[in-house]
């Protein structure tokens, strides 16, 4: 099977390679046949790998492809760790970004840059493999930065639009503020056990957790809470997580097909799927666990009310991403760790169908993005329609959706949970189900009912999206209507992540709430009868529908009522303002001393140039003896002889 490994990850970074040094070079048609077909190769082999553990019954794979280097005792290696949280990963990521290349055929047919964005989406793919498949922590930082670098450039890739290049960069720049804790926390635990490889670190856990260091004077820290806490942080910048979240949105300046790949399978899942990986860690710390879920709970409900006042129809699903993230975190943080790589699964299908079937309307809308101008768009556009009502009804969790069963188990774990924040993040939670509701369905009525905002005549009059982009979408929508049925079984209540996630007995939430699962129809009618979360998710569709269509007249006498809340909420609670007025300048103060002081005075002024000076005054002096007369060589010649043979004899 290692040549099965290797063609998951390869066949991405091969496609990626061809087309993209061969620019222009490859026809369109080429570009995008030799990156699906790469992608393709990836899914079917990561079939074959889920199929493998499952069907067959297979061990566990951990095993290296090379050795790389060795300081000490210290070994780097490139390998894989193949178990059932490995197969399912791989499975979702393949094939959304089978899903997203397919559809990007028909969305990027007219620009220019339509080779290279097939090259960077399909290495995009390349890099995230390599994160979940990884065995040690040196491949994972390889592709924890590679994933940033790559979603660096898709962000950017418009790089002629101003507000492109300032995405892009600010999601650089937020997330090396989490890469430099991730970094810690790796360094932590490699001073801590003198391994990178994650079984001996795992192993080595318990014994951590009763090891102290001192951060400072006269304060001492568990060594596993610190590199947990660390680890987290840069979970939190990668997984969009308040304070860090603020790049997330921003990222809607990259074209839509990325914005589904960097919110469904790719770029943010990686905190998640971190942290969960490392469960064999975070279970002995509890002040990390405290930590991650005040932190989900809080940007759960908080990130999901800045939705409600988003007027751009992909920054309402990009909030959305943040909030649902937030869910996810929660989970980790109550050691439901099935529950949050289950909530994560589910929520890739419709999550990248909400965002396809967002760029289906901005194509149809002549790249239109504000929902305001928008409606009546449900009878030009029946399948992006109905598409988007399923990955709609999905994401509010409406009972038999996929987002049903991962949510409303979620939300129960956390309700069972006797963790010291367990009541804060249950509310919040809650209140989350409501507003989620509020403002999907705010954006679904306001972009396909009611009376069109604009004029649809002529060259203006929308019409449905190609058969290549409404097929990626379909599929999307019976993933979010059918998966959540049998998977909900096996990996909540179930052994299926026996191999991969470790919960203590008295962290086990997930245990108890499995006790009264008895199938997915009696999972929705208990759910039903004692669950809140149901009602709740109606409650905010209804609210939606009558601010929105029965009754829009009254939106601007609320808006009044709640008017300091809701410029709050438009400033986004002001963290891009106290980031650019208080933050940004001193940044650039502390940069400028830095490049004036450290650059041109130590670097470039003493060490650069101040070398260069040096060895242009002594190679001066040495020119001059270089006069190019024999006699003078030859007198050169018997003098150190002469020293020569002085030094023998006064040795002697």
């Amino acid at each position: 099977m290692e040549a099965v490994y290797l063609g998951i990850v390869l066949s991405p970074l091969l496609a990626a390679l061809i087309v993209g040094l061969g620019g222009r070079l490859i026809s369109r048609p080429t570009a995008h046949w030799v990156t699906i077909i790469g992608v393709l190769a990836s899914f079917l082999l990561s079939l074959l790998v889920l199929k493998d553990l499952i069907v067959d019954g297979a061990q566990v794979y951990n095993g290296t492809v090379y050795h790389w280097a060795t300081i000490g005792n210290l070994s780097m290696e490139i390998g894989f760790l193949v178990d059932h949280l490995t197969a399912l990963m791989v499975s979702v990521v393949t094939l959304i970004s089978l899903a997203v290349h397919i559809y990007t055929i028909g969305y990027m047919k007219e620009d220019p840059g339509y080779q290279r964005f097939f090259s960077y989406i399909s290495l995009f793919t390349f890099a995230m493999l390599m994160l979940v498949m990884s065995n040690n922590f040196l491949q994972l930082f390889f592709g924890w930065e590679a994933v940033g670098v790559v979603s660096y450039l898709l962000i950017g890739f418009w790089y002629k639009r101003q507000a492109a290049i300032f995405a892009s960069l600010k999601a650089f720049l937020v997330n090396r503020v989490g890469d430099f804790g991730f970094l810690l926390g790796i360094a932590a635990l490699l001073w801590a056990t003198g391994s990178l490889d994650y079984k001996q670190v795992f192993d080595d856990a318990e014994r951590l957790s009763g090891v102290s260091i001192t951060v400072f004077s006269g304060v001492d820290w568990s060594i596993l809470s610190l590199a947990c806490i660390c680890l987290f942080v840069g979970a939190m910048a990668k997984s969009a997580q308040m304070p860090l979240h603020i790049w997330l949105p921003d990222s809607m300046e990259g074209p839509t097909p990325i914005s589904a790949l960097i919110h469904a399978a790719t770029m943010v899942t990686a905190g998640i799927f971190m942290v969960a990986r490392m469960s064999p860690l975070f279970e002995f710390s509890e002040t990390a666990l405290s930590l991650i879920l005040v932190i989900g709970a809080t940007t759960a409900f908080f990130a999901g009310l800045l939705g409600i006042v988003q007027d751009d129809i992909k920054r309402v699903v990009a909030y959305s991403t943040v909030s649902q993230l937030g869910y996810m975190t929660v989970a980790l943080g109550v050691s439901a760790y099935s529950a949050g790589i289950f909530h994560l699964a589910t929520h890739a299908f419709f999550k990248a169908l909400l965002f396809l079937a967002a760029g289906s309307v901005i194509m149809a809308m002549h790249h239109e993005q504000n929902i305001k101008k928008m409606g009546g768009l449900r009878r030009y556009m029946p399948i992006t329609y109905w598409s988007a009502l399923i990955g709609t009804l999905a994401l509010i969790g409406f009972p038999g959706f996929s987002g049903f069963f991962s949510k409303d188990a979620l939300i129960e774990a956390v309700h069972v949970s006797t963790a010291v924040s367990a009541r804060y993040a249950y509310w919040c939670l809650l209140g989350g189900v409501f507003i989620t509701a509020l403002y999907s369905f705010r954006m679904f009525f306001l972009v396909f009912h009611g009376e069109a905002r604009t004029e649809l005549s002529g060259k203006k009059t929308p019409k449905e999206s190609p058969i290549v982009m409404t097929v990626p979408l379909i599929i999307l929508a019976v993933f979010s209507v059918v998966i959540g049925w049998p998977t909900i079984g096996p990996l909540l209540f179930g052994d299926f992540f026996a191999d991969s996630l470790r919960v203590l007995d008295h962290h086990d939430v997930l245990g108890m709430v499995g006790t009264e699962f008895h199938g997915p129809t009696i999972f929705i009618a208990h759910s039903m009868m004692s669950s809140p979360v149901v009602y709740l998710a109606g409650a905010g569709s209804l609210t939606a529908w009558f601010f929105y269509l029965k009754r829009p007249d009254l939106r601007d006498l609320i808006k009044q009522r709640i008017r300091l809340l809701h410029h709050v909420l438009v400033n986004k609670y002001y963290f891009d303002y106290l980031n650019e007025v208080f933050l940004l300048p001193r940044v650039r103060q502390a940069a400028n001393f830095l490049w004036h002081f450290g650059d041109e005075n130590i670097i470039d002024g003493r060490l650069v140039n101040g070398s260069a000076r040096t060895i242009a005054s002594v190679s001066s002096v040495i020119r001059n003896m270089q006069s190019g007369y024999l006699y003078h060589y030859a007198f050169s010649m018997i003098i150190g002889l002469a020293v020569l043979v002085g030094w023998m004899v006064l040795r002697t």
